[in-house]
């Protein structure tokens, strides 16, 4: 799959904390932390991705399923974080991939510092002790980039997780140009995500994907944009850019 650039991170304005990027193999993770955390934010992302991958070679099937996997108590932590955020979402394990590593990274660099956002293809991972807008990049949406969420210093880590069919390689079946999930656990949020979308081909069908959504458990607050047109629920803090 050819590369494409994150042109998005360009935007990013993290004042107070040291930012630097993460590429392993198709993982490229952003990082803004406290203070300069590379080689072990490398370390966490090469022993989560060893971790995975071992796995799909001994259950090939964790790779290419659509639906839910059994839950299986000897699976290394982050294989068990996608497998637990897949049968909630009712998708794919894979579908929590990019949020699990996230998650699995910033909670690794969190030993090390007090703040951290990690970001992996759109999907991302929180503690921060400050106020922070993240911009929604939408695709060809008119929305993209002319809202944000308004996120305050978090006492716990969370994510916040983006699926697109527009935008972006990740598996959508929907048409949605964005729905961004906010939950405490970033491979939830991605999986949910991924749910959510699945359930977008036009626009009417947002407040029924919404309604969907919150049957989700874990998922704090959801925003669908497809076209011109948006839905908001839970715990979102919208804004204007």
């Amino acid at each position: 799959m050819p590369y494409q650039e994150r042109t998005y991170r360009k935007s990013v304005r993290t004042e107070g904390l040291v930012s630097f990027t993460v590429v392993v193999k198709e993982t490229d993770v952003f990082i803004s932390a406290s203070r300069n955390l590379a080689h072990e934010a490398k370390n966490a992302v090469l022993e989560a991705r060893f971790k995975i991958e071992e796995y799909i070679q001994k259950h090939p099937d964790f790779l290419w399923r659509l639906t839910p996997l059994p839950v299986d108590d000897f699976a290394p932590e982050v294989v068990k974080n996608m497998l637990r955020a897949s049968s909630r979402a009712g998708v794919g394990p894979m579908a929590a991939v990019a949020g699990a590593v996230a998650e699995c990274t910033g909670m690794e660099l969190l030993k090390h510092c007090d703040e951290v956002m990690v970001e992996n293809g759109g999907d991302i991972f929180f503690k921060v002790n400050r106020d922070i807008t993240v911009s929604i990049f939408a695709g060809a949406s008119p929305l993209s980039g002319r809202i944000g969420i308004k996120l305050g210093p978090t006492p716990a880590p969370f994510g916040i997780c983006t699926s697109s069919r527009t935008v972006g390689p990740s598996l959508s079946l929907g048409n949605a140009d964005a729905v961004t999930v906010i939950s405490s656990s970033a491979a939830l949020a991605d999986a949910a995500a991924t749910a959510i979308g699945n359930l977008v081909k036009n626009d009417s069908d947002i407040q029924y994907a919404i309604d969907n959504g919150q049957k989700i458990s874990g998922v704090d607050g959801m925003l669908i944009i497809k076209g011109n047109q948006l839905g908001v629920w839970g715990n979102i803090n919208l804004i204007s850019l």
